[in-house]
């Protein structure tokens, strides 16, 4: 299963974005989602999970800018990017823990004057 992830573009420092994962299918409600992101040369980068039930964790360098969540009658988890900074440019990706999920496309963010 892929997902479809959405919402990315280009930002100025200090806007926000609202990302979309959409993963198609029937079983969206057990996957514990995550969010990671990848610039060119570095290994992807933990952002944050949303399990199936429970609350979400957030990496802590995020300081609180950035919310995980999601809507299982649409099949979708959300990162809501708020006072995006040049170093949050990156193509952000979602998956789940346990692998039933491939990895997407993902999508490009980029944060710029």
């Amino acid at each position: 299963v892929q997902p479809v992830e959405s919402g990315g573009g280009l930002v100025q420092p200090g806007g926000s974005l609202r990302l979309s994962c959409t993963v198609p299918g029937k079983s969206f409600h057990i996957y514990n989602m995550v969010w990671y992101r990848q610039t060119p040369g570095n290994e992807r980068e933990w952002i944050a999970t949303i399990p199936r039930s429970g609350p979400p964790n957030h990496a802590n360098f995020l300081k609180g800018r950035f919310t995980i969540s999601r809507d299982n009658a649409k099949n979708t988890v959300y990162l809501q990017m708020n006072n995006l900074e040049p170093q949050d440019t990156a193509v952000y990706y979602c998956k789940d823990l346990n692998d039933f999920v491939d990895w997407g496309k993902g999508t490009r963010v980029t944060v710029s004057s």
